[in-house]
């Protein structure tokens, strides 16, 4: 490193353009909001170690391995072409961009010699997939290693490779009887170090004996998996037969909840046998009833309501959903599934306890979900129209994109079997209209499905079986009609609706007439009205309402039928809604309390009786059920920042250095002489020579800071000082400072 190398990450970000503060920003934009004060907040933000984490997480493996040659390295630091021989089976091009990915982050910084800021070191625990050094572990290793290890058992060198691999700690087995195993022989030996009373650790100088000529594992290069090719015209049509069926099937299911809400579990989600009733009357399995669930839910046209909110029913979305053609209708369910925080495919997944989970349960929710179904589909979207990956390919690829979250990716199987179901994916192949939603969500979804769906039809043809068949999907007045006067036999293409007799009488129930029927088929039907149909409708009407059943809430009995009549005629007690059942007897829909209400108002003198006929000072209020929100928010990665956001965040980070440094007449640059990029040394240097240093600092919660220090001493892993911004005098953890930048008075100034 040159004498004018900067020796901090927070000195080094200072000599870079407001090109690359931009990049840096964009890459990592949990760190640009609320806008960093100046350099030195910058750094420390990086240093947190939740966008620490976050930043790694993104990288793909070869940028890792990278990432591991200099954590490995011997000393503070790697100058950039040492690389080349470090893995000599990776392309150059690729070592490239691996360091400009890793710099524009800032986990790599310096231009000479890259380093990598300590907590990124303590980020990546077993780079390379070695263990700490023996002299961290405290095992003392045999003088003479590699004889040591030639020597082994082929058994216990069997351990030794395995832990070699790509994960160097391993589980202690059982020794019955006080036996002596392969590991205990080894840690016997001071070959393998105990890090609790199950696990043990490979120490690194080990595991690089064993590894060879290849220190670093084999280059990680990026899969290249076969393509799966499928002509796009084809591919559209059977994206909008499952889109239709899509469609359909959600409509059906509200349209049901609609008449007959589902109850909401005390644990949340819907019960068993709701579940079966509509699996039931969907004529489908019980599977199929939760994917259609939980895509109503996450699409907004179902969710908990009623009078207590103790239910599952259509929400107002629904009334406008309906209504809309079917292009738009699937894109409101696919950009729901897209965003959705949960996992359907979880339904039926027993717990620890083994309890069944149940659809639309809290159990279900992960935050993690739509990043993982925008990375595979965003995987899938690279491929040219036609083409895609098969599963078992696209899973593997995407673990080599985000090898740290390769264990979050085992709901993508399940995942793209979904996105088949809604007509997103055929085959491993995005649709059209699947690239639409990806690229620009509902809107774009809709205009990718529009002219492949077909046109609503206002008409049925009525069969001489009492069967009506619809040619095509429905104008939503004809289908709401249809769902009252007759049941759905089979859904499809062509839906095939049944008239029975109880969906004749159903239909009498909510109040048609015999000869409001026949009008409603004549004018439905392209065809003539079968004379059975009309028979049918005849017979039940003659019989419906021979027999009446009501509902009361309340009653009012008196003696003095005088009375009764005088109360019931008085225009103060309209309101109670009263009617004479027999002489003696008034009653009400109202309830009890309501009604005596009115009653003591109108200046009468009632009193309220329990069922027993016994009167009651006060009686019983109508008991309420304790409503329950379902649910819970979702907490979505970082906002992508806009060009202008970006510019702007670096004009203030620019802004803020040079006010401190003209407000204070200070000149934040490197002491001259400084060689190495050691915290330690530099605190040193600033506690012997009595220079004020800028610290980045990380407290116990995990909340970053910058200030200025005067220090005084620095001992036992603790920097004291005066803090400047504060007034105090403070004690700094030194595994805490992330960042540091000595700072001299600018005596020319």
């Amino acid at each position: 490193m040159s004498p004018e190398a900067p020796a901090t990450l927070a000195a080094w970000l200072r000599t870079r353009s407001d090109e690359h503060l931009a990049a840096l920003l964009a890459a990592r934009p949990d760190v640009a909001r609320p806008a960093p004060s100046d350099v030195v907040a910058l750094a420390s933000r990086l240093a947190v170690p939740v966008s620490v984490d976050r930043a790694l997480d993104e990288l793909d493996a070869a940028t890792l391995q990278v990432l591991d040659v200099v954590l490995l390295a011997p000393t503070d630091g790697l100058p950039p072409d040492e690389l080349v021989a470090a893995l000599p089976g990776v392309p150059d091009d690729v070592l490239t961009a691996a360091v400009d990915r890793l710099t524009t982050r800032a986990l790599l910084w310096g231009d000479e010699v890259l380093h990598a800021p300590e907590p990124v070191r303590r980020a990546v625990r077993h780079p390379a997939g070695l263990g700490r050094r023996a002299a961290d572990l405290r095992v003392p290793l045999p003088a003479d290693l590699p004889v040591a290890v030639a020597e082994l058992a082929p058994e216990e060198r069997t351990v030794l490779e395995k832990l070699a691999g790509d994960r160097p700690v391993g589980h202690l087995p059982d020794s019955p009887n006080g036996a002596s195993t392969p590991a205990r022989r080894l840690l016997q030996r001071g070959l393998l170090a105990r890090i609790d009373a199950l696990n043990v650790e490979l120490p690194r100088e080990i595991g690089l004996l064993l590894r060879g000529t290849a220190p670093y594992g084999p280059p990680r290069r990026r899969p290249e998996p076969a393509v799966v090719t499928k002509d796009p015209a084809t591919l559209d049509r059977r994206a909008a037969g499952a889109a239709l069926e899509s469609v359909g099937r959600v409509g059906e299911l509200l349209v049901l909840l609609e008449e007959e809400p589902a109850g909401l579990l005390r644990s949340g989600g819907v019960g068993v046998r709701d579940q079966k009733r509509l699996a039931k009357a969907l004529h489908v399995a019980e599977p199929e009833v939760a994917w259609l669930l939980e895509l109503a839910f996450t699409a907004g046209l179902l969710d908990v309501g009623g009078p207590h909110r103790d239910e599952w029913l259509p929400t107002r979305a629904y009334d406008v959903w309906r209504e809309q053609d079917l292009a738009d209708r699937w894109a409101v369910l696919a950009a729901g599934w897209l965003e959705a925080v949960r996992l359907p495919s979880l339904v039926g997944v027993r717990d620890l306890a083994g309890k069944s989970t149940n659809p639309l349960s809290p159990e279900l929710v992960r935050h993690t979900a739509p990043a993982i179904r925008r990375s595979a589909l965003a995987v899938l979207a690279e491929q040219p129209a036609g083409s895609g990956l098969a599963p078992e390919d696209l899973t593997a690829l995407l673990r080599w994109r985000t090898p740290r979250r390769a264990d979050r990716l085992a709901p993508v199987p399940d995942m793209l079997t979904e996105a088949a179901r809604l007509g997103v994916l055929v085959s491993g192949v995005l649709s059209t209209a699947g690239r639409g939603l990806l690229a620009a969500g509902e809107d774009g979804a809709a205009d990718g499905m529009r002219g492949l769906l077909p046109e609503p039809v206002d008409h049925v043809l009525a069969q001489p079986d009492l069967s009506l068949v619809a040619p095509g999907p429905l104008v939503a007045e004809l289908a709401d009609t249809l769902a009252v006067v007759a049941d759905v036999e089979s859904s499809g293409g062509a839906t095939v609706f049944r008239v029975s007799e109880g969906s004749v009488r159903r239909t009498l129930d909510a109040g048609w007439s015999a000869t409001e029927l026949h009008d409603f088929f004549a004018r439905a039907s392209r065809t003539p009205v079968p004379q059975a149909l009309d028979y049918l409708i005849a017979d039940v009407a003659r019989q419906h309402g021979r027999l009446r059943v009501g509902a009361i809430e309340s009653y009012v009995r008196s003696d003095d039928h005088g009375l009764l009549s005088q109360v019931q005629n008085d225009r103060r007690t309209a309101s109670a809604e009263l009617r004479r059942l027999a002489p003696g007897v008034l009653v009400s829909g109202l309830g009890a309390d309501e009604v005596l209400t009115v009653l003591r108002e109108a200046g009468y003198a009632p009193a309220g009786e329990n069922p027993g006929g016994a009167v009651l000072t006060r009686p019983p209020a109508r008991p309420r059920a304790a409503g329950r929100r379902t649910g819970s928010e979702s907490h979505p990665p970082p906002r992508p920042l806009g060009p202008e956001e970006v510019a702007a965040t670096v004009r203030e980070i620019r802004a803020g250095d040079a006010a401190l440094a003209a407000r204070r007449g200070e000149a934040v640059r490197q002491v001259p002489g400084v060689t190495t990029a050691s915290t330690l040394e530099l605190l040193s240097r600033a506690v012997r020579e009595g220079v004020p240093v800028w610290l980045g600092y990380v407290d116990a919660q995990g909340s970053g800071s910058q200030r200025v220090v005067q220090p005084v001493s620095l001992a036992g892993g603790f920097l004291s000082g005066y803090d400047e911004r504060r007034g105090e005098n403070r004690t700094f953890a030194v595994h805490r400072i992330t960042s540091v930048a000595l700072v001299e008075t600018d005596d020319a100034g």
